[in-house]
C-alpha cells in the first residue's frame, strides 16, 4: 500500500513538471512570433506611406552675396536743359511721384525768347515769298517774266519753307507759354534725381542733368561677385534676395547678364537681376542680401530631406528592397540646399527611400 502512494506521487510530480516545460515552450513560441511580427512591412504597411524615389541632379551650392537696388536702365530718362536761362518754378520735390508729361519746372530765358522770335519771322517769310511765288509764277506764265525770275521767287519761297519748319521744330522740342520755358517729364515715374531749385542758373552746355525720372515697376538688382565666386555663377542661375528694410520679403528671379569687366576698385564683377516691384517697395540704393543658388557642375543623387533620419551622429534613410522588405541604410550627405539633401554615398538614382513614419520603421527595425 505504501508503494501504491509512493508510485502515484512520483507520477503527479513528473505530469506537472511536463505540464509546465510544455506551458514555457507554448510562451516561447508566441513569444517569438509576437517578435518576429513586430518587424514584419507588410504590403499593406508600405501602401499607406510615402515612397520616394532617388534622383540624379547637378548638385547645387548656396552663395551668399551682396548687391544694391538700381533702377531699369530702359526705364530711365535723365532731363538735361536744351537751353539757357533762370529756374523759377520747381513744381516737383525728391521722391515724387510724376505722370507723362507733367509739368516739372519753368525757366526764364533769353533763348526760347529768341526761339519765338526766328519762328515768328519765318512765319512772315513763308508768307511774303509764296505771294511772291505766286505772283510771278502768274507773269511767267504770261510771258511777262523771265524763267530766271520764276525759279529765284521759287528758291525764295522754298528756302523760307525750309526755314519755318526749322524754327517750328526748335519750338516744338523746346515747350513754351507766357511763364517761359517749359520742363515736362517724358514719362511716368518717380523722381529719383534732382539738380535745380529756384532761382538756379542754367545753362545749356552744362553736362549735369537737372531731373531723372524712373518707373520703379521693375528694378534690377546688382550683386558684387566676388573673384573666387565668379567661375560658380552662371546666367540663369535662380537668386533670392532680402533687404534690411524688408527682412521677412523674399523676391526672387535669375540672373540675366554678368557684366565682363572687374571693378578695379572693389575687385568685384556685376551682375544683374531684374525682379518685379510690387508696390515700389525697393528704392534705389538699397542694400540687399542676396543668395544664388549656383550648379556646382557635379552631378549625384538628390532626396528630399524629409526622408532624413538622424541618430547618434550618423544619418540614415529606409529603403525599400522588393515588394515587401525595408532596410536601414547609412549615407553620407554631401551638401543640403534648402529641402534638398545631395548624397556622397549610400544611396543611387533609382533607389525606392520611405518618406512618411520613417522614424517608426527605423526604430523597429533597428531592434
Amino acid at each position: 500500500m505504501l508503494l501504491y502512494k509512493y508510485k502515484t506521487a512520483v507520477f503527479t510530480i513528473a505530469l506537472l513538471i511536463t505540464g509546465i516545460a510544455l506551458q514555457s515552450c507554448h510562451h516561447a513560441e508566441n513569444a517569438g512570433d509576437q517578435k518576429e511580427e513586430k518587424f514584419q512591412v507588410t504590403d499593406s504597411l508600405l501602401n499607406s506611406l510615402l515612397i520616394d524615389t532617388v534622383k540624379e541632379a547637378s548638385a547645387l551650392s548656396e552663395i551668399n552675396l551682396t548687391g544694391s537696388i538700381a533702377p531699369d536702365e530702359t526705364k530711365m530718362v535723365k532731363i538735361f536743359p536744351m537751353v539757357s536761362g533762370i529756374a523759377q518754378d520747381v513744381h516737383v520735390q525728391l521722391g515724387d511721384l510724376v505722370s507723362k508729361g507733367q509739368t516739372l519746372a519753368v525757366m526764364k530765358s533769353a533763348e526760347m525768347a529768341g526761339f519765338t522770335k526766328d519762328y515768328i519771322s519765318s512765319e512772315a517769310d513763308v508768307r511774303s515769298t509764296k505771294r511772291a511765288f505766286e505772283s510771278t509764277q502768274d507773269l511767267y506764265k504770261s510771258g511777262l517774266a523771265s524763267q530766271k525770275d520764276f525759279e529765284q521767287a521759287q528758291s525764295d519761297y522754298q528756302k523760307a519753307m525750309a526755314e519755318s519748319k526749322r524754327a517750328g521744330a526748335v519750338i516744338n522740342i523746346n515747350k513754351s507759354n507766357e511763364q517761359g520755358y517749359i520742363i515736362k517729364s517724358p514719362i511716368s515715374g518717380f523722381v529719383i534725381e534732382k539738380n535745380l531749385t529756384d532761382n538756379t542758373q542754367v545753362r545749356a552746355d552744362n553736362s549735369q542733368n537737372l531731373f531723372t525720372i524712373a518707373d520703379l515697376s521693375d528694378v534690377y538688382v546688382l550683386i558684387n561677385i566676388y573673384e573666387s565666386d565668379i567661375a560658380s555663377v552662371q546666367t540663369g542661375d535662380p537668386v533670392r534676395i532680402t533687404t534690411l528694410s524688408y527682412p521677412d520679403k523674399v523676391f526672387e528671379g535669375k540672373i540675366d547678364k554678368i557684366y565682363d569687366m572687374l571693378d578695379p576698385d572693389n575687385k568685384v564683377v556685376k551682375a544683374r537681376v531684374r525682379i518685379a516691384n510690387p508696390g515700389n517697395k525697393l528704392k534705389p540704393q538699397m542694400f540687399a542680401n542676396v543668395t544664388i543658388k549656383a550648379k556646382s557642375g557635379e552631378n549625384l543623387p538628390v532626396i528630399n530631406t524629409r526622408a532624413l533620419i538622424f541618430d547618434n551622429d550618423k544619418n540614415y534613410v529606409v529603403v525599400v528592397d522588393g515588394k515587401a522588405h525595408a532596410r536601414i541604410q547609412e549615407i553620407n550627405i554631401a551638401k543640403r540646399v534648402e529641402d534638398r539633401a545631395y548624397i556622397r554615398s549610400g544611396l543611387k538614382p533609382g533607389d525606392r527611400i520611405v518618406a512618411s513614419r520613417q522614424v517608426y520603421l527605423f526604430e523597429s527595425l533597428k531592434d
